[in-house]
């Protein structure tokens, strides 16, 4: 049975269309389950008695369920546990603009990044739309909070999921849903360029960030895999495509990985490889993690790192540091769960 917060207003227009109802219904279904966050179809009192019957029959309102969750200062991190007894993550961060969460993509992921927990436990599959939206919906409703931004950068790799994640994102930005805004959605991706190409014929104007996290090829295969297929010259050419499609600026993420990516020279061939490009870096503290042989640059390489991309007129911020005492880093609580 489908889990209905996996459905589009679209494809629930569908649903009532076929069954010879007004397709307003899918917008009042909509305002029952995220305005007035019903869990009980019968409850949706102005849909009448069939429809009613037919929704109990063809949907389910599972939530997730809450494993466990760990708590610092302005950031939270929930572990779920899905229907298949597969584990995902997701992070809530309280910033000054609102609250932003951090969901998971799949179980697992394939991408092979050498420094992130996630990609150590491989992708075991897909999260459908209604497991992201869920999500969002449990983290709220344990807070008791209102989610303003989203950020799908959690666990695995969004592009890897491309039609799930942009039904994701269809059913948050939904009128009479969530109503989160495009432009406080981001997708981050490892780097997958058929999908950025296709992600720039996007209808929403939705944020993309570049996890880059080396200013060439040679540092960046030797911790990403995905750069063996698609190297920075083929990445970079997408993102100016990405760019003249949607007018968009892009944030290229950059994890400071100490002895490996942080020196001042990387820093000024970052500064190179990004020139003429509308663009933002977001340096990133590294959460070190048990399993991972990397450590996070001290704080004086960082500011020489910042300093060095200033000085070459490259826009760039230092993101602050949530979670180490979390287990934050990417899929760290799961593997720590799993091997438990």
């Amino acid at each position: 049975m489908k889990n209905i917060y996996g459905e589009t207003i679209a494809e629930l227009e569908e649903y009532f269309l076929s069954r010879k109802e007004k397709k307003f219904k899918a917008t009042q279904v909509f305002e029952w389950l995220y305005k007035k966050r019903v869990k009980d179809f019968s409850l949706m009192t102005n849909l009448g008695k069939e429809n009613i019957a037919h929704l109990q029959e063809d949907f389910s309102l599972n939530p997730l369920k809450l494993l466990t969750k760990k708590k610092d200062v302005d950031v939270s991190k929930y572990l779920f546990e899905l229907e298949d007894k597969n584990y995902i993550e997701a992070v809530l961060m309280n910033h000054d603009y609102g609250n932003s969460i951090c969901i998971s993509t799949q179980v697992g992921c394939n991408m092979g990044c050498h420094f992130c927990e996630s990609g150590r436990l491989k992708k075991v599959r897909n999260l459908d739309a209604s497991e992201m939206v869920r999500q969002v919906l449990a983290v709220e409703e344990e807070e008791n909070i209102r989610i303003s931004h989203i950020v799908l950068m959690g666990i695995g790799e969004p592009f890897d999921n491309f039609e799930e994640v942009l039904s994701f994102i269809n059913i948050v930005n939904a009128p009479k849903g969530m109503e989160i805004g495009s432009r406080h959605i981001t997708v981050s991706t490892s780097g997958i360029v058929p999908k950025i190409l296709a992600f720039a014929d996007y209808d929403k104007q939705v944020n993309l960030a570049i996890s880059l996290h080396a200013p060439n090829n040679e540092i960046r295969s030797q911790i990403m895999e995905i750069n063996k297929a698609y190297p920075i010259e083929q990445l970079i050419s997408a993102v100016r495509y990405y760019y003249e499609k949607t007018n968009r600026r892009v944030t290229f993420e950059y994890i400071l990985l100490k002895g490996v990516n942080d020196s001042r020279e990387n820093a000024l061939e970052l500064s190179q490889l990004l020139k003429g490009l509308n663009c933002y870096v977001n340096l990133i503290p590294y959460n070190e993690t048990t399993h991972i042989e990397y450590q996070k640059s001290d704080k004086e390489t960082v500011l020489a790192f910042y300093d060095e991309l200033k000085k070459n007129h490259t826009a760039v911020t230092i993101r602050r540091e949530f979670g180490s005492k979390v287990n934050a880093a990417c899929g760290q609580l799961r593997s720590n769960y799993k091997e438990e």
